[in-house]
């Protein structure tokens, strides 16, 4: 974004090709590091589930329209499945790789939700602070307060609905803060401040900024010092406004174009890999990697980065709405689906999703390059990917090379409140555009 008379917001990526092959193989499972509490076995799913984790991938691919997809999939007692099938555009024979950058989107606001964690912490700010104590020059913030930015419960419109087909459009247009801001602020008031939950990236936006004002430091910095350095997140930045393009490897990232209604024209798909993170910033402009995304949900659902009186309250949820079911609830600026902790984020050109369960140490990441079918579409890939390892049991022996330092932990013994087809129809059902009809057969 564009920020006169800040720091600017960038720092240095590191090459994680190095770090995420160790991570995805059996030398690095770091029982006891911050976020990572649950020992892993080291061997593969055993091959009836990995063939169920692929087909599932690949159904998903097809239908999101993507070229290529990233995946993770950790269940402590059991295994690890982690895959990068296809390439990183249509027909260009590039292969996908598990290392690769890609755009989180709004699964950035769990970083910037967390970075106002730390501060409560710290004792910088509290959670009913009112922001306009932090930005008394933006009209309309009465009552409202910072946390309920993260929570949802601000009542304040979300940007995003607005201006989303101009982001397609013109994906590389620098937009400032409070033009975006001011679109969100400028529709009707959804609610009472403390009022019904509905999405705002307008109002982790004005986070983003009141935290900068409040901390005297830019958004980057905070990242970086409260929650990328303590997790050894190397393959994680919020770039800058003017940094179009993504770090290192990457998949290219496409989206439908959008008519005026933000209803997608699937006969139009634009490559939107070059684009400007001010369309999200502090919302959905964050940038990162599958072995960054295991570190960081691993933490966020266990709220190792946080002291327990904050943690509890990052996990002190609201339902997602009326019609949301009890199993699905939102803390400050990530979900509680079933007994996953996580969030599911979109910006033009990828989609993905990073969920956790504290207590089994499950974790799944995946990550699409195609953005048509929105966050809850990979949400919903996600359910199903835990939904197909949730009752694989311990392996016949956990000794000598299968496990690092101690037993892992036991299988869930509750199930999830989804089953596997229940999932995988939630993909299907969240399927925007209809994937292309097969070529005929030849002859």
């Amino acid at each position: 974004m564009t920020n006169v008379g800040r720091a600017p917001r960038r720092y240095a990526v590191a090459a994680l090709a190095v770090s995420a092959a160790l991570l995805f193989t059996g030398c690095t499972d770091t029982a006891g590091a911050v976020g990572n509490s649950h020992p892993q076995v080291r061997a593969p799913f055993p091959t009836e589930v990995a063939g169920r984790l692929d087909a599932a991938l690949a159904e998903a691919i097809t239908q999101s329209g993507s070229s290529g997809a990233l995946a993770g999939v950790w269940a402590p007692w059991a295994g690890q499945w982690v895959v990068s099938p296809g390439t990183t555009a249509p027909g260009n024979g590039v292969p996908m790789g598990t290392a690769m950058s890609y755009r989180i989107g709004t699964n950035t606001t769990t970083l910037t939700c967390t970075v106002l964690a730390k501060l409560v912490d710290e004792g910088t700010v509290k959670l009913d602070d009112q922001v306009s104590t932090y930005l008394d020059r933006i009209v309309g913030l009465e009552g409202v307060t910072l946390g309920q930015l993260c929570r949802n419960t601000s009542g304040l419109a979300d940007y995003t609905r607005n201006l989303l087909p101009q982001f397609v459009k013109n994906p590389t247009r620098i937009w400032p803060e409070r033009e975006v801001v001011s679109s969100g602020m400028g529709s009707p008031r959804v609610a009472l401040p403390g009022g019904a939950w509905a999405q705002s990236d307008t109002g982790v936006v004005l986070l983003g900024m009141a935290l900068e004002a409040a901390a005297h430091q830019d958004l980057s910095s905070l990242y970086r010092s409260r929650v990328l350095e303590p997790l050894g997140m190397t393959g994680t930045s919020l770039p800058d406004s003017n940094e179009l393009g993504l770090p290192g490897a990457h998949p290219q990232g496409f989206a439908a174009t959008l008519d005026a209604a933000a209803r997608p024209l699937c006969d139009t798909v634009l490559n939107v890999t070059e684009l400007s993170p001010s369309m999200g910033a502090a919302a959905a402009g964050a940038v990162s990697t599958l072995a960054d995304q295991k570190k960081w949900v691993s933490a966020l659902a266990e709220g190792s980065l946080l002291t327990d009186a904050t943690a509890t309250a990052q996990w002190a949820t609201v339902a997602e709405g009326a019609d949301a079911p009890a199993w699905r609830r939102y803390g400050l600026g990530a979900e509680q689906v079933g007994p996953l902790r996580g969030r599911a984020g979109a910006i033009p050109g990828f989609i993905s999703a990073a969920y956790s369960d504290p207590v089994s140490g499950l974790t799944i990441v995946v990550a699409f390059n195609n953005s048509t079918d929105g966050a809850g579409f990979a949400e919903a890939v996600a359910r199903r990917l835990a939904a197909i390892v949730w009752a694989v049991p311990e392996p016949a022996t956990t000794a000598g090379t299968d496990v690092v330092d101690s037993p892992p932990a036991a299988a869930p013994s509750t199930p999830l409140p989804w089953t596997e087809e229940e999932a995988a129809e939630a993909t299907r059902a969240g399927t925007t555009c209809a994937p292309p009809a097969a070529p005929a057969p030849a002859g």
